[in-house]
């Protein structure tokens, strides 16, 4: 766990974490100290020695002093120390996390950096508090049992008899209630899916007459839910209480060692409840080690996680960046899986596009279109050969460059719960109030403020859910017009619009592709016979390219494609 620390930046500065540590040290000694220091008050005074008891109040009194002194000390320090680890982790995640290739986010990563972000740093800062909690756990017994060897060895070699045998039941209750947690923890996540599952497919059911039959997997996930929760509850008992009752036998033992000593005349009555005072301050503590030990396993894991994203390389920089000749671009050999060492799904891709020339990518799915568009935007490097941009890799040109060069637009557009105004600016942070209405007005997107209640100064909502799927692209395609890079991918764009919605995008398209390269995948090939080029790909392979007329008169696969298109399209409902 020190080494999780050290590689997570935390302990960069050792000074504040070592006056902390001394602070929580002395603080737990000193009220170690004060425990044994009550054995000679408590003695005298219950002897009746009222002035000798008196005597022993200033050592004390000056301890409790110390002890006070030092818990200030260490909760101011502990905050500081928990606001500088907690700000370091956000620091260096948000950074790292800027830097990572885009194509790690794919596959729910998005879902684990927030989760990261919220819960993950918040528990791996925690561990600073454990500390102290482990240290008070620790050196206060250690403390209390210096004064007990120091009073009265035979006790004191009695107590520590105990404690082998108090910590090996409370291993054991541990790992009983690990298991039942971990088989409730899994249970009650199977249900939590189930329900939003169940919740989210309301329309489907329904629509099929299964508003009843379909809580039946939901029923039975919450019922073993429910096994797996008594059953956690009735597991745990004995780990919970197996604790309690090696604390009670070992201070049992304590306190029949005691009473021996006292009948037996080697130790006076008084001394001896002074002594057992001491011990049941020596014992409590490992009540509490049950509790930190779960603590830092959570903390430990919270820490394993954020190491685990912060050790994931970043898309290497070049060190001496090149300049594009135009925007032209053009894939050599090359071979892609996702992730390393999985099949590929292009193999041996050869493409090339012209400067200011729209392309079409057309093909089955499965077939590696959106794949092309990734590498080309760079979410990925190459396994194999080289996708280059004016001539130069894209490895060789600098991030931050090829991110201007490169506008996606991606089928599903994500917007954010701004005005249309603030999401289009996404685009151009530098852009003017006119330049992003004029981006507007060519999108298609003056329609969209109009109908809105609040006009432009309206919100689209969290990701556009007031907006339609068509007028949510025109708003992404007013984006890539503000940002105005030379080429512009297009990830299905119009796959799933109405007729309205369809030809405002056509219209938004036509203004985005003047004088821009436009690489566009499309599976309604109607939609692309003014491209070009149309280039078809098949199981990660180019196997045609050429005009519309070209390929549907050489019969291939995209005259299979376009004669598909037409049987579909031909179809009608017949009256009977």
């Amino acid at each position: 766990m020190i080494a999780l620390l050290h590689r997570l930046g935390l302990g960069a500065d050792p000074r504040p974490l070592a006056r902390y540590l001394v602070s929580a040290a002395v603080y737990a000694i000193s009220a170690g100290t004060a425990f044994g220091l009550l054995v000679p008050l408590l003695s005298t005074l219950l002897a009746g020695h009222t002035g000798t008891a008196a005597r022993w109040l200033l050592p004390l009194a000056g301890t409790v002093l110390v002890g006070w002194v030092a818990h200030y000390e260490q909760e101011v320090r502990v905050l500081a120390l928990a606001s500088a680890w907690r700000r370091r982790l956000y620091q260096r995640l948000g950074t790292h996390v800027v830097r990572l290739p885009l194509g790690w986010f794919d596959g729910g990563r998005a879902a684990q950096v927030e989760q990261l972000f919220g819960g993950g740093v918040e528990t791996a800062v925690r561990t600073v508090h454990l500390v102290q909690a482990l240290l008070g756990a620790l050196l206060t017994p250690a403390t209390v049992f210096l004064f007990l060897l120091c009073y009265d060895p035979r006790l004191a070699l009695t107590v520590l008899v105990t404690v082998p045998v108090v910590l090996a039941v409370f291993v054991l209750a541990r790992r009983i209630t690990d298991r039942t947690e971990a088989a409730h923890h899994a249970a009650t996540r199977q249900a939590s899916d189930r329900l939003v599952e169940f919740a989210g497919a309301q329309p489907v059911l329904r629509a099929n007459g299964r508003g009843a039959g379909g809580r039946a997997l939901l029923r039975d996930a919450l019922q073993d839910q429910y096994r797996t929760a008594r059953r956690q509850v009735f597991g745990a008992l004995p780990g919970e209480h197996l604790g309690q009752l090696a604390i009670q036998l070992a201070f049992t033992a304590v306190l029949v060692v005691g009473l021996l000593l006292a009948t037996g005349g080697r130790v006076d009555a008084p001394r001896i409840v002074a002594l057992l005072v001491l011990g049941v301050h020596f014992l409590r503590p490992f009540a509490d080690l049950a509790g930190i030990a779960g603590g830092i396993r959570a903390c430990r894991a919270a820490l394993v996680r954020l190491d685990a994203v912060l050790r994931t390389e970043p898309l290497p920089e070049p060190a001496a960046p090149r300049s594009h000749a135009d925007a032209s671009i053009e894939l050599s050999g090359v071979d892609f899986g996702y992730p390393p060492g999985s099949p590929k799904v292009l193999t041996g891709l050869d493409l090339v596009i012209p400067a200011g020339t729209t392309t079409a990518l057309v093909g089955p799915s499965g077939a590696g279109k959106t794949t092309v568009t990734k590498l080309i935007a760079r979410f990925f490097d190459v396994d194999r050969g080289a996708v280059r941009i004016g001539g130069v890799d894209v490895r060789d040109i600098a991030g931050a460059r090829l991110a201007e060069l490169v506008s996606v637009v991606f089928q599903d557009v994500h917007l954010f719960d701004g005005t249309i105004e603030d999401n289009i600016r996404v685009g151009n942070p530098d852009a003017t109030d006119e330049q992003i209405r004029q981006a507007a007005r060519r999108a298609q997107v003056e329609s969209i403020a109009a109908r809105l209640p609040g006009g432009w100064a309206s919100r689209v909502g969290a990701g556009g859910g007031l907006l339609s799927g068509g007028e949510r692209q025109r708003v992404a395609i007013a984006r890539a017009l503000v940002k105005d890079a030379p080429i512009v991918l297009l990830d299905e764009a119009t796959s799933a619009l109405d007729a309205e919605n369809e030809a405002a995008v056509h219209a938004a398209l036509a203004e985005l592709a003047r004088g821009r390269t436009l690489l566009v995948i499309a599976h309604r090939l109607d939609t692309i016979t003014g491209a070009a080029s149309i280039a078809v790909l098949d199981g990660g392979r180019l196997v045609e390219q050429g005009t519309h007329a070209e390929l549907v008169a050489a019969g291939g696969r995209y005259a299979a494609l376009w004669a598909e298109r037409e049987c579909a399209q031909g179809w009608r409902l017949a009256a009977h």
